[in-house]
Formats: C-alpha cells, structure tokens, sequence
C-alpha cells in the first residue's frame, strides 16, 4: 500500500458517534449483521455486560440510527442484505454515565434528559410530575405522535451505582432507578424494543427488580462479538495498520500481530463461542501510536477496585486461575457475588474454560495483568503510590540493563521492612513473604516472573524474564545460609543449564534476605563455572 492510500485511512481513536465515523471516513468493523439480528430476531428487552471502553457506547449509537432509519449511513454494510423497510422509530437514548454518583447528580441528569425530549415531542408537563410520571408521557406522547413504539437506549446504566456503592447516597440513588425504570415494564405496548448496557450488575437493587423481563445476553452465543475486536476481524480490517506498526518497531506483520495479542487479547465471553477478543481501546490506540502500551488502565479502568475487592495483593495468583459457578458468574449481584464476579464483569478476568457448571477464569492479556499488579504493589509494599512509582522505574530500567548493583538498591527501598510490618502476611513464612512481594513487584514492571519452577535437580525460587536478560534467583534467608548457600545451591543443581539454549543473556543471582523481615541485605551474581 503506497504512503497516501495510508494516510486515507482513518483510525477511530476516542470516537463513540457511529454518525461522525460513517460520515468522516473512519475505518468500522462490520457489525451490523449481528446488530440487525438482535433488533429483529432477538428478544424484546435486552441486557448486555461488556468491561469499560469495549464498544458498548458505539454498538448503541449504531443501534440509534438503525432504529432511527438512517439508510445512508449503512450503505455498503452487511445490514443492507437484511433490512428492506427502514421505518423510522421514536428513539430515547440514556447515557448514565453523565448521572454523577449523587440523587442531585442523576436527578438533574434525568430532569434534563426528559425536558430535552418533552420539548421535541411537545409533551405536556405538570409542574408536580414526577421523573417517573414524565418518563412514562414521554413515551406515550411518542407512540400517540408518530404511531411508532418508542425504542429505549441505556448506556452504561451502573454508572451512577459503582461510583455511589458504599457512599450514603447510594440508596438514594437506588430509590430513583426503581421508581423512573420501572416505567419500562409499565409501557410494554408503547415499546418496540429495550437495550440497555452495563459493566457490573446490580440485581436486587436497580432496575433488574422491576424490568424481570430483561433479557441477559451477555453469554449468549450469537452476541459473543458484538462488542471488542476479533483476531479474523483483525486481520481483516487492519492489516495495513499492523504492517505500519511493524515497519515502525522493527517487526514483521507476523510479529507484530503476535505482540498485539498478548498484550490486548485474550477476552472470552460464552463458553459455547470462545472466540478470542481484542479490546477494541487499546488495540485502537495501539495501531494508531504504533506502540504498545496500557491504554485501557490509564483510562482510568481500575479506579474502582478499592470498592469492590479487598485485600487483592494477597490473591494474585489465584485470580489467574479460579474457578466460579455458571449461575454465580451468569446472574449473581456483583454485590454479593465476591471479588471474582466483579473482576470478570469490570474486564479484569475473562473466562479460560468451561467444565459440569463451573468456570475457569483467568487474567486475559499482559495489559491487564501488568495493570492489576501496578495497582496492587503499594498497598504490598505499604509505601506510598510516588514513592513506589519513582523506585519502579529506576528498577525497570536498571534490570534491562543488566545493571545488578544498581537495581538491587532499587529492590531494597521497596521491600525494607515490609514482610515484618505487613500483618496481612503474618500466616506466611518469611522466605514465602519476600517470594510473594518480590515477584509482584517484577510482574508490575511488565516483566514476566515464574515462582518455583521445577527441574530435575531442584526447584529455582524465582526466573524473571526482561527483552534481553533472564534472571535465576535464588533466595535464601540469613540464618539459612544466606549468600553463600545460595550461590551453592545454583552450581550444585546447575540452575542456569535449562537457559543456556536461549538468546538471552543469563545473570543468576544468589539472594540474602533478613530472616526478621527488614528486606533485602545483597545479591550476588553467580557463575557456574567458577
């Protein structure tokens, strides 16, 4: 492809209108079969759960000017083989994620939502009328007006529901879904069909109460790719882009293509349809930098986890493979579903496997596996996030490096007196406290860490892998021997053998740590051959 066809094609990073995209020329995955099926063969109300920024908003604006009868906009899509009427609907469309986290906030939101529509379809307005009262003559005023049933779009419904969850507003904020959604089971003869989207489901205390009939497709087979990127759609629409990127890193379209499905596929939604899924954000993003980066938890995807996951940095590993019942996962609260629920829906976790009722979940892709550990290493460390931040950065680059002095000092700020202070190790040994502490810390540096590897001559405490270095180290306590044991301990089970076939430089490193938890007292690079 010459350089001005490229520069023709238009990534849409950040765009959510699916107008501005058909009209500026921006490159769109084709979805619209499934779209058209779901609004024509589907059920009438409908739920679907995908993680933040994974298409939702755009998958509803798409809808909107469906059911609004823009044919123009669809010219050339699979939907014009399906769609021979385009009648032209009444449509509502709600963004919650504009309803604020307070009654005042999502009051004003909706008062303003429904004036908006009141004035376009001149609705008479009681000035006592409640928002559910408006809601429900909204409606009705719409079918009455244009003879057509209303077409109902909620976008991000929970919004207002996560970021008001243990606040004193959230019963407030509760109250008011129940009395203005309930509207929505009242008025089934003036609706032609109901969508709405979320991340986390509230059951018992939302709209899910009062709307029994809504529809949750989240699971279902035929919607698995509605929203988020396929690797066939990938290679269908983007080859150009990946091609670009590859010139830009030095890679080929192979290797490129095998670097963006580590770090932003790997998502699965149904355990009968496990096709791969790219989130659509970050491999956006990442064509249109040309780099590879966390986009997706610089967006502010794990502002949350606080909220609704205690005591994470104690249970990273087995979040990479733990296991949920079908109905827990498919139709539990996220409230009272525990931490696994919540990290499926929020985009954290993905299913891996399907087995008699039961999943398999397990972290995606090494975005979202880096991003979780950067979250969880201060409150491991018990230091401060700049202070963490700062230390990190210097580690990372100093280990590239290959430069042990200096990153030992690094690894030394970090862990001082931690496995002693922090209570929440207090059932661990010591040794499996520094292991615990000192591998999160690597793998939030984006570096991929084995704990305990078995060989035949022995088990190697920890291997941490960099671009250009792997790591074997050894660690031992001081009244364990320390150093010296260590080093021993690397030549006599020739921990280094099983590396020698790689390209990589091979540094193992015999590691004292403070049997009274005060942190790391050295290192020592090690060579077998001495």
């Amino acid at each position: 492809m010459t350089d001005t066809k490229m520069n023709e094609r238009r990534l849409p990073v950040g765009i959510q209108s699916f107008e501005v995209i058909r009209k500026g020329g921006y490159l769109y995955v084709d979805k619209t079969d499934i779209i058209w099926n779901l609004a024509n063969r589907g059920k009438k109300y409908n739920y679907l759960s995908r993680p933040r920024r994974f298409g939702k908003s755009i998958l509803v604006d798409t809808l909107r000017a469906y059911f609004e009868g823009k044919k123009e906009l669809f010219e050339g899509l699979k939907v014009m083989e399906l769609e021979k009427e385009w009648t032209c609907y009444p449509v509502i469309r709600l963004d919650m994620s504009c309803g604020g986290a307070t009654p005042e906030e999502l009051n004003s939101y909706l008062d303003d939502a429904f004036y908006k529509l009141e004035q376009k379809y001149e609705v008479a307005v009681r000035p006592e009328a409640s928002l559910a009262v408006r809601f429900q003559n909204i409606i009705e005023t719409m079918f009455q007006k244009t003879g057509k049933q209303a077409v109902i779009l909620i976008d991000e419904y929970d919004s207002p529901l996560q970021h008001s969850w243990k606040t004193p507003e959230h019963d407030a904020c509760t109250a008011i879904y129940k009395s203005v959604f309930a509207v929505l089971k009242k008025e089934d003869e003036h609706e032609r069909f109901v969508f709405i989207t979320g991340i986390t489901k509230f059951t018992q205390i939302s709209l899910f109460s009062v709307l029994n009939n809504l529809s949750n497709i989240s699971f279902d087979a035929p919607y698995a790719t509605i929203c988020g990127i396929s690797k066939q759609e990938v290679a269908d629409n983007f080859m150009p882009e990946i091609e670009a990127m590859g010139e830009e890193n030095g890679w080929t379209p192979e290797e490129t293509l095998k670097q963006l499905t580590a770090y932003y596929d790997g998502y699965h939604f149904c355990s009968d349809n496990m096709v791969d899924i790219f989130n659509p954000f970050s491999l956006i993003n990442a064509l249109s930098d040309k780099k590879l980066r966390n986009y997706w938890a610089s967006s502010g995807a794990t502002s949350l986890l606080p909220k609704f996951v205690e005591n994470m940095e104690m249970k990273m590993e087995y979040f990479d493979h733990c296991f949920i019942e079908g109905d827990t996962l498919e139709t539990s609260d996220v409230v009272n579903g525990g931490a696994e629920l919540f990290l499926y829906q929020s985009g954290y976790l993905t299913i891996k496997g399907y087995d008699d009722g039961v999943y398999i979940l397990g972290f995606p892709n090494f975005e979202v596996r880096k991003a979780l550990y950067r979250v969880v290493v201060p409150a491991l460390t018990m230091k401060s996030n700049s202070e963490v931040v700062s230390a990190q950065s210097f580690l990372r680059k100093m280990m590239q490096d290959g430069n042990t002095a200096e990153a030992k000092k690094a690894l030394k700020a970090l862990i001082a007196d931690v496995p002693y202070s922090n209570k929440k190790m207090a059932r661990m040994d010591m040794e499996e406290r520094y292991r615990l502490i000192m591998s999160t810390i690597f793998r939030a540096l984006g570096f991929r860490v084995e704990v305990e590897r078995m060989l035949a001559t022995g088990r190697i405490d920890m291997i941490v892998e960099v671009p250009s270095i792997i790591y074997v180290l050894e660690l031992k306590l001081s009244n364990n021997g320390g150093i010296s044991a260590a080093e021993s301990q690397i030549k006599d089970k020739s921990y280094t053998e099983p590396f020698k076939a790689d390209k990589r430089k091979v540094i193992a490193l015999a590691v004292e740590l403070d049997e009274q938890g005060k942190g790391l007292i050295d290192w020592k690079e090690v060579d077998e051959g001495v």
